[in-house]
């Protein structure tokens, strides 16, 4: 005869069974909130773009709000905080956050400002000098060359200060990578605003050399 032991492995997998279910519950919380995260987060950028800043604060309140949801929801359990998606969310807002005060020319938020990692925030950080770009070709559109070259300034003293941080990708999120592509950005939008400043010169020259009529 064999030993009955189906009610002892009961008995000790219903804590585990408990375990993982409220770990799975805070996972499909946590990622329904990053989802809000992330979608508000896009939406505060091209509002940003749009020049419409109320509309971009707002939406950057409706993240923070999802994005501090998903974080409580997760607390509890690191396993399911570590596996990426918070992380994600939390780099998004990060670049939200970080756009509108660059392109606003307000102070920078800081990590603890944010309330994200340090590795979300240096990674928000880059994507939102990347987003300058954007910002940068419609003021070049709109002839405000000033304006344009302030936020070329803005880029690359946000490249300066990441190429200084030499730490493994596994502590940093990968932002060697981020930084990377974030410096093919900043060479193009040099070179577009060389130029059209070049070609505003030239054309002005131009002018200046014309016959009064």
């Amino acid at each position: 005869m064999t030993d009955g032991r189906g009610d002892e492995l009961f008995a000790l997998a219903e804590p585990v069974r408990a375990e993982l279910s409220a770990a799975h519950a805070a996972r499909e919380e946590g990622l329904a909130a990053c989802r809000r995260t992330i979608r508000a987060c896009g939406s505060a950028i091209r509002a940003v773009h749009r020049l419409q800043p109320e509309a971009a604060s707002s939406f950057v309140e409706e993240a923070r709000v999802a994005l501090t949801s998903a974080q409580a929801a997760l607390a509890p359990f690191p396993a399911v905080t570590f596996a990426g998606f918070l992380h994600d969310a939390e780099k998004e807002y990060a670049e939200a956050v970080l756009t509108v005060a660059l392109v606003s020319g307000e102070s920078l938020p800081s990590v603890k400002e944010v309330g994200v990692g340090p590795p979300a925030w240096l990674n928000g950080l880059a994507e939102a000098a990347s987003e300058l770009r954007r910002h940068l070709l419609d003021r070049l559109r709109s002839g405000e060359l000033a304006r344009a070259e302030a936020l070329l300034g803005a880029m690359e003293d946000v490249y300066d200060l990441l190429v200084t941080i030499d730490y493994p990708d596994a502590l940093t999120g990968g932002l060697r990578r981020t930084t990377d592509a974030l410096r093919a950005v900043l060479e193009r939008t040099r070179s577009d605003l060389t130029t059209t400043l070049l070609q505003a010169r030239l054309q002005s020259s131009i002018e200046r050399a014309l016959p009064e009529s």
